[in-house]
């Protein structure tokens, strides 16, 4: 059986930066940062509501959305981020996320119902 790499080459070199420099142009949804080595893609109408469309978003954005809105209020918002944005707790999440590392994770707070 052959060998799958040259020993006189770097494994994978090539394949591997092409990898990053795709993540690495990935950008959240919702806050508009690149996003880390960990992409969740969120469906932004629920499935339950009919959603099919996903878009790339950090762990921490899509936990935002799901602590401040119902799947009914996802489903009004649609596909526009904007609506969302216009939100006080997901506006003031986005300022304060601004200046966090791409992989940055925290524990976000259910909304009081």
């Amino acid at each position: 059986m052959g060998r799958k790499h040259s020993r006189h080459e770097p494994y994978g070199d090539e394949d591997h930066a092409a990898e990053d420099a795709s993540a690495a142009a990935t950008i959240c949804w919702l806050c508009g940062r690149p996003t880390g080595k960990t992409i969740v893609w969120h469906h932004p109408v629920p499935k339950s509501r009919g959603g099919r469309d996903v878009v790339p978003m950090h762990a921490i954005c899509q936990q935002t959305l799901t602590a401040n809105f119902t799947n009914a209020e996802l489903q009004r918002a649609g596909m526009d981020v904007e609506t969302l944005l216009a939100n006080p707790n997901v506006r003031k999440f986005v300022d304060w996320v601004a200046k966090k590392d791409p992989d940055f994770t925290a524990t976000i707070a259910k909304k009081q119902r």
